[in-house]
């Protein structure tokens, strides 16, 4: 699934990555799809949670290269 707009965290640490993230997913609407990365290994935990917490669908999260990229569907 194509993303709707990528958010680019890399060099950030946590809590930057989820609340950049929320950010953005609150600006967007029901449907669209955010592509997170993140250099941040915390984030791999903390947008799990932060998508359950919030209803959101995290579509997908892979590791390549020392980034992490999440696939967040909002609800």
């Amino acid at each position: 699934m194509a993303a709707d707009q990528v958010l680019d965290c890399s060099g950030l640490n946590c809590p930057l990555p989820v609340l950049r993230t929320k950010k953005a997913v609150d600006a967007m609407t029901s449907g669209q799809v955010l592509q997170m990365i993140s250099t941040d290994p915390g984030s791999q935990n903390d947008i799990t949670a932060w998508c359950k917490r919030t209803n959101n669908t995290l579509l997908g999260a892979t590791a390549e290269g020392g980034k992490f990229i999440f696939s967040i569907k909002k609800s």
